[in-house]
């Protein structure tokens, strides 16, 4: 399986490297959101993306710089993660906004709606929040939220056409419960999904 890691220049994007590798058996490959290498980069060579967290706002051409490229590509299944799940709200035409309180290091219940990322996973669970922007309600018609925290902000989507998954919360920090079962539901999906370099295949 090969896996794009986009770095949105922030320290969790080692922890997400780990973890994806430590799951998948395959270290993903890092390109930082504002390198020469995406002027070379075929996404049809690659079977899932993740971006990563980041400072700033999707909106930001500095912030989020060729990350936009994954989503304006649509075919490639993509996990966004933090500023990677806000920039997905985005490019389905969500509005980004700030959160009704910052969350720095905040252990959250998140509950989810038994949306297929959340495979295995208890209805609630503990993850750790770092953002203080957020996705807007009412979401686009393209996305369906999947999950919120306690104090009902939006923690996860999926849009409803295009294999596409966000998370505000952190699966990589090791305070978050159940990370490691979350990104290989990601894998799942991600080799469940036709996709334009390869003919459909599931994982074993």
């Amino acid at each position: 399986m090969r896996v794009l890691l986009v770095d949105n220049y922030d320290s969790y994007t080692y922890n997400l490297f780990q973890l994806i590798a430590a799951e998948y058996g395959v270290e993903p490959e890092v390109v930082t959101n504002d390198a020469a290498a995406w002027d070379r980069l075929d996404l049809d060579g690659y079977d899932a993306a993740v971006i990563s967290p980041g400072p700033g706002h999707p909106a930001g051409e500095r912030d989020f710089a060729r990350s936009a490229d994954v989503f304006r590509h649509g075919r490639i299944p993509v996990l966004g993660v933090c500023l990677g799940h806000q920039g997905l709200g985005a490019a389905s035409g969500g509005r980004v906004v700030r959160a009704p309180e910052p969350r720095h290091g905040h252990l959250t219940t998140v509950t989810h709606d038994g949306d297929p990322l959340f495979d295995g996973l208890p209805r609630s669970f503990t993850a750790v929040r770092y953002h203080s922007l957020c996705l807007a309600e009412p979401v686009p018609g393209e996305l369906r939220v999947t999950a919120r925290a306690e104090d009902g902000v939006v923690m996860a989507v999926t849009h409803r056409s295009r294999p596409w998954w966000g998370v505000q919360f952190h699966p990589e920090s090791v305070d978050s419960e159940h990370g490691a079962r979350l990104v290989r539901n990601f894998r799942t999906l991600a080799l469940e999904t036709p996709h334009a370099a390869r003919p459909a295949r599931r994982a074993p």
